[in-house]
């Protein structure tokens, strides 16, 4: 699992939940001023994912505001690159740094740097989103690459790199328990070759990351797309290469360095979803020629072959096994 902390402030005396919280803000991101028309109640509650270098925190907080002075930044600068997901239940986050100022509504996005002076507040309405802080050193982009421009600003979380930063954090937080220790550095690079790649996207400066962080976001938005896409029985390598714009002989060389080929991902995630599905309970009732028709399945006599070959059974003997060891009781 990764590392991991939780914290709610109602676990701890009233008169101190405001102050903790103050102190927890300035030791995972940097000292800031706060203040609440809560403060006096202020019932907040936070995760903390620790991923070599980068931190990832979703948290929920009652109307509040975050500034970060001049003063402060001389007293700490971590030289951190603060990245929000704002999520649904908050509301508009108001962000100013240098000479932009956004609202932010849930699935999008901002940027703060935590060396310039930034403030971030919603008005009487809860904050809640999922933070990440990551070291600007470590981003794969040239070192003269100014982000004055794209700090402050909203950025969208549903398209282009936005989208996929969006599904990998949500990911994460949802799925911690299925990564180890061993998985922290390819974490990491992930996140950091995500972040730098939406940060050349909101600068029109996508040419300024390095090669190979162009090749490892492309195959992470081609792994994104099939996800999303299994059900189109034209989904084939030709069709996925059409769609990013690139040659099936160069899609096929980006997997080889992944050790497999995109038609084996492509049937092993149908495959996947299918044996899901068939092992539902609320399912149960759905033919499973349906089920294989919504998997991308074209050919019932097909998917039937290649799940025996997969699963030594055939679908609906996995059905009758898997739904009947759901309904045996427990000892």
């Amino acid at each position: 699992m990764l590392s991991a902390g939780r914290f709610r402030t109602d676990t701890i005396p009233r008169s101190d939940r405001f102050a903790y919280w103050h102190k927890y803000m300035a030791d995972v991101v940097a000292p800031m001023e706060i203040s609440s028309p809560h403060a006096a109640d202020f019932r907040a509650g936070y995760r903390l994912l620790r991923i070599e270098d980068t931190v990832l925190w979703p948290t929920q907080a009652p109307a509040s505001r975050y500034r970060r002075t001049p003063r402060l930044i001389r007293q700490s600068d971590p030289g951190l690159l603060h990245m929000t997901l704002v999520q649904p239940g908050s509301g508009p986050v108001q962000v100013e740094q240098g000479r932009v100022h956004s609202a932010v509504a849930p699935h999008d996005v901002y940027f703060i740097d935590t060396s310039k002076p930034y403030e971030v507040a919603t008005v009487d309405a809860p904050i809640k989103g999922i933070g990440l802080d990551l070291p600007r050193s470590q981003l794969p982009l040239p070192p003269s690459t100014s982000l004055d421009a794209i700090v402050g600003r909203r950025l969208s979380g549903r398209h282009g790199f936005g989208a996929l930063i969006s599904q990998v954090l949500l990911h994460l937080v949802d799925q911690a328990e299925a990564y180890g220790p061993a998985d922290g550095p390819r974490l990491h690079r992930v996140l950091l070759d995500l972040t730098a790649g939406l940060l050349a996207e909101g600068l029109d400066q996508e040419p300024a990351l390095s090669p190979e962080a162009r090749s490892r976001n492309l195959v992470l938005a081609v792994r994104s797309f099939i996800g999303g896409n299994l059900h189109d029985p034209r989904l084939t390598p030709a069709a996925v290469a059409a769609a990013h714009h690139i040659s099936t002989r160069h899609l096929h060389r980006l997997f080889q360095q992944e050790g497999t080929t995109v038609a084996a991902l492509i049937r092993s995630r149908r495959l996947e979803r299918a044996r899901r599905e068939l092992a539902d309970p609320g399912l149960a009732d759905t033919p499973v020629h349906a089920i294989a028709a919504r998997c991308g399945f074209g050919s019932p006599a097909h998917f039937s072959r290649v799940f025996r070959a997969a699963h030594g059974m055939s679908p609906s003997d996995y059905r009758y096994v898997g739904i009947r060891a759901s309904n045996e009781p427990s000892d």
